[in-house]
């Protein structure tokens, strides 16, 4: 395995200040009210985190966004909705990579090049510095797709079982 210098050092340069400057306070909450405003239509689960770089020994690893996403979706219980329809959007920042992790609930429901346009929505916008508006954006796309499998439960009383404010890693 060789090592990818140039990921290492990006990484390495990815400190919680740029993230704070990526997603300063304004831009958490207008995240965390998109995904309360998703969650009225559908009766999914939506959890969104952000990290601002890896470990060195998980870049040494070969740590993929993907593989870290999974370990940030069992870490914050994101699998553990009653209806297994937890889905987790994870923002890994000195990648600019976006992951969406959805539980068992979704699979065959909701197709991987669904979740993958969401993701590239959201990269694409990262990519010119719209942080807030790609995020926003990203999970209200991600509540479109789970309205039309799981829409609001008939008697209107939906329980919020994750989060919806933003996990800044």
């Amino acid at each position: 395995m060789t090592m990818d210098w140039t990921r290492l050092f990006r990484h390495l340069f990815s400190t919680r200040g740029k993230l704070a400057r990526a997603f300063p306070v304004e831009a958490l909450d207008a995240i965390e009210r998109a995904v309360t405003e998703s969650e009225l239509l559908h009766s999914g689960e939506i959890r969104f985190a952000i990290e601002a770089a890896l470990e060195p020994s998980d870049i040494w690893a070969g740590t993929s966004p993907r593989a870290r996403a999974l370990q940030v979706f069992a870490a914050l219980g994101v699998w553990d909705t009653e209806a297994n329809n937890g889905t987790l959007i994870y923002v890994l920042l000195a990648d600019r990579d976006v992951e969406i992790v959805a539980d068992r609930g979704c699979n065959g429901r909701v197709s991987p090049a669904e979740w993958a346009a969401v993701c590239n929505t959201m990269e694409e916008m990262f990519r010119s510095g719209q942080y807030e508006r790609g995020a926003v954006e990203g999970v209200h796309e991600a509540g479109r797709l789970l309205a039309r499998h799981y829409p609001p439960l008939p008697s209107g009383r939906d329980e919020d079982e994750l989060p919806n404010r933003p996990a800044v890693l």
